[in-house]
């Protein structure tokens, strides 16, 4: 429904949770993955135009899913058109992925829907493009997938950073390299340049290596709406225990202080915000009958 905040189903079975022009003032909590995903999405408080952010928790069978948070840059229109179309060719090409046989099924699936949406957004001719983050879940093991500066992150009980994806932005390379630290980052003046998008023609997908979960491990994919305001050791302290939903809310209770009260040292960056989190259960899925 153009202009509103809407949260959707698609027509298949299980339902994939869709976040576009979002205005959700609590954590949701859906299962996926043999497991739990908490969503938040909102717009910058600062502004009355629509959320630019677009989020997804696609189930594909008992034990796999795909989760995806993508930032839309360029302005109002172009932005949310970018981050939805992005979405939503992702969705599509999961959905067509074969659900039974080999672990890496996902993973061309995930690939192309990408591609395709970077190509459908180059099409559209309006100067629009997006982030995208995207977390492949299959069988208690996860493969991470970027472009931009939309995080990743995945942390164990204890706090230990186990996967952090490196932002394509060049103030990020310059932490990476040494350059600067974390806090100087935050407060750089080009800390909102990014260097590669889809919507671009020499756009790339960074892929990462999978990884095991451990059964207290946590997911985080977010919109910089995130880190630009809380630096990362508060966000792991907020989303590494706890009951996931809980974590969540004092995750972007956080942020949106931040943004909505300046204070003296602190990052402030008033943006759109959007978190997905995910932990696997304990309990292992009961077979299919």
């Amino acid at each position: 429904m153009a202009g509103a905040a809407t949260l959707e189903q698609t027509s298949t079975s299980p339902p994939a949770q869709l976040l576009m022009r979002h205005e959700w003032t609590e954590p949701m909590s859906c299962d996926v993955a043999a497991g739990e995903a908490a969503l938040f999405s909102a717009r910058s408080p600062d502004k009355l135009t629509d959320n630019e952010d677009s989020a997804a928790v696609i189930p594909v069978d008992e034990t796999s899913g795909v989760l995806v948070v993508a930032d839309g840059l360029g302005g109002e229109r172009a932005g949310h058109e970018a981050s939805a179309l992005a979405v939503r060719t992702l969705v599509d090409a999961v959905r067509s992925a074969p659900i039974e046989g080999d672990p890496n099924r996902l993973r061309p699936a995930i690939l192309d829907g990408i591609e395709t949406a970077n190509r459908l957004i180059l099409d559209m001719g309006i100067g629009a493009a997006t982030t995208i983050a995207v977390v492949e879940i299959n069988e208690g093991h996860a493969r991470p997938y970027h472009v931009g500066d939309s995080m990743i992150l995945v942390v164990g009980g204890l706090g230990k950073v186990k996967l952090l994806t490196i932002s394509h932005a060049p103030v990020a390379m310059a932490v990476e390299a040494g350059l600067l630290d974390e806090a100087e980052a935050m407060l750089h003046d080009e800390r909102h340049v990014v260097s590669n998008v889809v919507g671009s023609s020499d756009m790339r997908i960074e892929i990462g290596t999978r990884l095991k979960l451990a059964p207290r491990d946590t997911i985080v994919l977010a919109s910089d709406g995130l880190t630009d305001n809380l630096h990362l050791s508060e966000i792991i302290e907020r989303i590494r225990k706890g009951k996931l939903t809980k974590s969540m809310e004092t995750l972007v209770a956080a942020a949106d202080q931040r943004m909505q009260t300046p204070q003296p040292e602190c990052p402030h960056k008033p943006d759109d915000l959007t978190v997905i989190a995910y932990r696997r259960s304990r309990a292992k899925p009961q077979a299919r009958a």
